[in-house]
């Protein structure tokens, strides 16, 4: 791979996901684009590049879909989604008991681990949530991986990262070597293609956004960018939860540390009147009604 090639790569994966190559991490590029290129029956990367440069959008498409990543598992860092359970799902029913509906969004959902925990967190509380509406938005870069979202289709060792055992029993099932997670569950969520860099407005708005461990991929910019961009999407009194390596310090002032809860952050606006949310186009809510 010559130093033109990586130029190129890093440009295309910058303009397509926002992922931002440094210069030393032209290992990553070779360990996941030599197999991808062997797998086409080229010899190397620099015959991949030159592919991607004659205009082959499916080798292109390869290409980001092998850099993006979908490290995931459930109930990820676990203390995001005991603030989610004990504190914030109770503050959201007291402050919406008005309108009785949720919105929440799963930015970078990858496989579909992080919005199915949330929604089991929920069927856990689906006395308290009895007539609600409950919108679960699942969103990825990826047609692949949420493919795989919507089968709920998990193996042995997916299951036992991070999921508890009560929850394995009660919420899946057994198909051969593989764990599928029940239809009640899986239609609480709803997974749609997006691009983090494209226009946040269609989506509407949300009580509850989840984007976590995928910004520390991009640049400053970007995510700075992409803060402020997050607060207008944000309920004026919402939420929104990082990865634990992720800030918004010295990033955006959109934002401001939630006290007492890691991972937390609330946006940093006079908070007008939140009577009503934005329903996107062609989501359908899911309702507690009669439980």
């Amino acid at each position: 791979m010559t130093p033109l090639d990586y130029d190129y790569l890093q440009k295309i994966l910058k303009d397509r996901s926002g992922l931002m190559l440094s210069a030393d991490k032209k290992y990553l590029l070779e360990s996941r684009l030599l197999p991808l290129a062997r797998k086409m029956g080229l010899p190397g990367i620099s015959e991949l590049v030159q592919k991607m440069r004659s205009g082959s959008e499916a080798v292109t498409h390869d290409v980001v879909e092998a850099m993006t990543t979908n490290e995931t598992f459930f109930f990820r860092d676990k203390t995001p989604f005991d603030h989610f359970k004990d504190s914030v799902i109770p503050e959201l029913i007291k402050a919406r008991a008005g309108r009785r509906s949720l919105r929440i969004w799963c930015a970078a959902s990858s496989t579909g681990q992080e919005p199915y925990s949330l929604a089991m967190i929920l069927k856990e509380k689906a006395a308290e949530l009895a007539g609600w509406r409950i919108e679960i938005i699942a969103t990825d870069l990826s047609p692949e991986v949420l493919e795989k979202s919507r089968a709920g289709l998990y193996t042995q060792f997916e299951v036992q990262r991070g999921l508890p055992i009560q929850f394995l029993v009660k919420y899946f099932k057994q198909t051969g070597t593989m764990w599928q997670l029940n239809a009640d569950v899986r239609s609480m969520v709803q997974f749609r293609p997006f691009n983090l860099l494209q226009d946040f407005a269609p989506l509407g708005k949300f009580d509850v956004i989840f984007c976590r461990n995928v910004l520390i991929y991009f640049d400053q910019a970007t995510k700075s960018d992409i803060f402020n961009r997050l607060m207008k999407a944000n309920e004026p009194d919402g939420y929104l939860f990082l990865g634990a390596a992720e800030t918004v310090v010295g990033l955006t002032e959109s934002y401001k540390v939630c006290p007492k809860r890691r991972g937390v952050y609330l946006p940093n606006v006079a908070a007008p009147s939140t009577a009503s949310s934005i329903a996107a186009g062609g989501l359908k809510p899911v309702s507690f009604a009669g439980r």
